[in-house]
């Protein structure tokens, strides 16, 4: 367990984007369902976004209805927010976009839940990020949020926004395909400061649950067709990994998604590293429940998997190209 905001919250956690994308039509039923398992889970980490679905229908939505029925389980609750993207999902790092976002979130929010982080989806370049982060602290100041995270950042941000406020928190991408943030000193700006990694996408965007063999599987419309490791030019050498890490699972009785999420939850034990918290998305009961589960890998087992990823080179961006310049900001 580590400690957020003075709160307690369980090693892995729960990203709710999945929930509200409008391409997937989960019922919120369904919804609302999954984040009370998750929550009996002990996946006590939530993160939403403003832009997580629409602006009619999206995480905050959704979190206000949650929290209007099980009003007793706003206080178990770390929720963590992103925001502060325009309309056509550029950044906007200024002052009076970092309190249009956050307030835009309160409003629907609708005093339900408080927002425990908040941080930019991505770094603004065209503003410092010490202008950004002091609009954020002034924001913590007055009540309207409870700490300041950052999100796809570099070492170098890490460490000029940490001179402003304290970081609560730093999300990125990281999983068996993306372990970046161990080789750019993401990590251990982090843990100079200690905080923890917010993991998001520790299965893939789902290529490591191993469903499919084929990029023909992926159902048309599907938005993962757009991201460049599901290109068919890509997807091939990627299944490559997929494979040679089932082969461990199996052995193991578990499944790849749980060997990739706890493969990322496992680098906190690693020297050097800070806390990571992967945070998977499930839009079912039995997904939440397999996803939340704690199994730690033996060193034998993570030797084998250290030694796969040696000699495996992921093909494809982790975005496609429009998106590749918001990323390590």
């Amino acid at each position: 367990m580590t400690t957020i905001l003075g709160k307690e919250v369980g090693p892995i956690g729960y990203g709710l984007l999945n929930l509200t994308h409008p391409a997937r039509g989960i019922p919120e039923e369904q919804s609302i369902a999954s984040m009370k398992q998750a929550l009996d889970s002990g996946a006590n980490f939530w993160d939403g976004g403003e832009h997580y679905g629409t602006p009619d229908r999206n995480s905050l939505h959704l979190l206000r209805n949650y929290f209007a029925r099980f009003p007793n389980d706003a206080s178990k609750i770390v929720l963590s927010i992103k925001g502060c993207l325009k309309p056509d999902f550029t950044p906007d790092g200024t002052p009076e976009g970092v309190r249009r976002s956050v307030e835009t979130c309160l409003r629907v929010l609708d005093g339900k839940k408080k927002i425990d982080l908040f941080e930019c989806s991505r770094v603004d370049r065209n503003v410092p990020i010490e202008t950004t982060v002091q609009a954020l602290s002034d924001l913590v100041k007055e009540g309207k949020i409870g700490g300041i995270s950052l999100s796809e950042v570099s070492a170098k941000t890490i460490r000029r926004a940490a001179k402003i406020h304290k970081i609560c928190a730093v999300e990125v991408e990281v999983s068996l395909f993306s372990d970046h943030v161990l080789s750019e000193g993401i990590a251990e700006a982090c843990a100079e400061y200690d905080i923890p990694i917010i993991a998001y996408s520790p299965v893939g965007r789902g290529f490591l649950a191993g469903q499919w063999k084929s990029v023909k599987d992926i159902p048309q419309g599907d938005t993962r067709l757009m991201f460049p490791r599901f290109s068919p030019e890509n997807f091939d050498n990627n299944l490559k990994l997929v494979q040679a890490v089932q082969q461990i699972a199996d052995k193991k009785g578990i499944t790849t998604a749980q060997l990739a999420i706890n493969w990322v939850r496992q680098l906190s034990q690693r020297k050097g590293y800070p806390v990571f918290i992967p945070i998977p998305g499930a839009s079912t009961e039995g997904r939440v429940v397999e996803n939340s589960e704690v199994i730690d890998l033996t060193a034998e087992e993570l030797s084998d998997i250290d030694s796969i990823l040696a000699s495996f080179e992921t093909a494809g961006a982790r975005y496609p190209e429009r998106f590749m310049d918001q990323l390590n900001g």
